[in-house]
């Protein structure tokens, strides 16, 4: 068999590396809840991040994923498994040779004119490794761990029990549709031909935006597991952090980063779905490298005018306003109640937006301050009956907790709502569709 074919043994044996890890926790949790038996949750928190860490990266990216959206996972758990980095082996010289020639032909080493064997960084699938073309172009090639589909499908499979578990455990929200998003964004990421398209229409988007740098993918020199694409110079944000950098350049890297998300968003419809740190580079002029272009979601215009709707509605105090929003979004058996526990999370999300002044993303001086209104409204959708939020809806709530996150490290104060009023200003359901219509085929992503 292939080395990247699906293999059923493979899948079988990362599911038995996981399924009694994470089935014997949520079994323990479960017999708390059920039956008063006492046990340590924090404990089987880091228990289980332990055993998880050995493995390869996908189940580290939903597990990353999934301790940002509110409720998807017990706190404690959210908690280890925010930690959690793609902790996969690196392919050796030899084994990269291999990899290499399989994806490219026997003769692959002449069509560069130098190439690092040693992985210069780590992906969540994968390993990047520096290259240099004949015309002395710089180029990072992105390679993909070997037997990643049953990797990936098991990984699944483990996810989909553990949901199941803890909907057992507690009903607050319903996980179907982000099982369902979730699968179908990680396979897709399985497939670099795909990211290379998505990283030409972030290109196209992102073109008038300067403080903002794409990287451009070489065609001939990338195939479904291979992606060569331009080398961007600059430095992990996080190392720039530890560094202390002034509040000017703070606040301009997350301007950046704002207008990175945000301006595809509102004028294509279209966000990337993975806003961790270790997807931002800063350069030595401060501006922002964004890499990492496998999760990418694009949204109908009719959604996209639903956040502006419900931003408005929580600006005017507007519930019936807000009742059609969350409709629009694909919410469904949303009473009067459910609305206004939906709309505590949503005034969370928003009040930024509201502050027409330069201010910290958030005002409070807690840090646990956002993680008790998720605890609040959950306790107001278990109360209530539960909901069951549409796939559209997890990737959005994703990046904009994911975002939130960073713009605290960076400690950034900028006027947040006039960024957010420029880009609503001449919003038109359908300019953006005819934006998007043209943005997609001209980058060739697949509908």
């Amino acid at each position: 068999m292939a080395e990247d074919g699906s293999s059923l043994f493979g899948e079988i044996r990362r599911f038995a590396r996981t399924s009694g890890a994470v089935g014997g926790i949520a079994a323990r949790v479960v017999g708390e809840r059920a039956f008063g038996i006492k046990t340590n949750r924090a404990s089987h928190a880091e228990d289980l991040k332990t055993i998880l860490g050995g493995l390869k990266g996908p189940l580290m990216k939903v597990a990353q994923f999934l301790s940002t959206v509110p409720d998807a996972l017990p706190a404690e758990y959210a908690a280890e498994l925010e930690t959690l980095q793609s902790n996969a082996p690196a392919m050796g010289p030899a084994f990269v040779r291999r990899r290499m020639q399989g994806e490219l032909g026997p003769d692959w080493r002449s069509r560069f004119a130098e190439f690092g064997l040693e992985a210069a960084a780590a992906a969540s699938l994968g390993q990047v490794h520096r290259a240099t073309l004949a015309d002395g172009t710089d180029v990072a090639c992105k390679l993909q761990y070997p037997d990643m589909t049953s990797t990936v499908e098991a990984d699944l499979r483990q996810l989909k029990l553990a949901m199941a578990v803890y909907h057992r455990m507690d009903g607050a929200i319903q996980h179907g549709e982000i099982y369902q998003e979730l699968a179908e964004r990680l396979r897709e990421e399985l497939d670099y031909t795909r990211e290379a398209a998505q990283m030409r229409l972030y290109g196209e988007m992102l073109r008038d935006v300067p403080s903002v740098h794409v990287p451009t993918p070489i065609a001939d020199l990338s195939t479904r597991r291979l992606l060569t694409m331009t080398w961007l110079d600059g430095r992990p944000l996080m190392r720039r952090l530890e560094e202390d950098p002034p509040q000017a350049e703070r606040n301009a890297i997350a301007e950046a980063l704002f207008r990175a998300w945000y301006v595809p968003f509102y004028r294509y419809g279209v966000i990337h779905g993975d806003p961790h740190l270790g997807n931002y580079q800063v350069r030595p002029d401060g501006t922002v490298n964004l890499l990492d272009y496998g999760a990418i979601r694009v949204f109908p215009a009719r959604f996209v005018r639903g956040v502006i709707d419900l931003f408005e509605a929580v600006r005017d105090d507007d519930m019936d306003k807000a009742a059609r929003a969350y409709a629009g979004w694909g919410f469904t058996d949303i009473s009067a109640e459910k609305r206004d526990v939906l709309t505590e999370w949503a005034r969370f999300l928003y009040e930024p937006l509201m502050d027409d002044s330069i201010r910290p993303i958030t005002r409070s001086t807690d840090p646990q301050f956002g993680r008790g209104v998720a605890e609040r409204v959950h306790a107001g959708l278990k109360r209530t009956g539960g909901v069951t939020p549409p796939r559209e809806f997890v990737l959005m709530d994703r990046s904009a907790i994911g975002l939130g996150s960073v713009f605290l490290r960076l400690r950034a104060e900028i006027n947040w709502s006039r960024l957010f009023h420029e880009l609503i200003a001449d919003f038109d359901v359908d300019a953006l569709e005819a934006r998007q219509k043209a943005a997609l085929a001209a980058a060739g992503v697949p509908a």
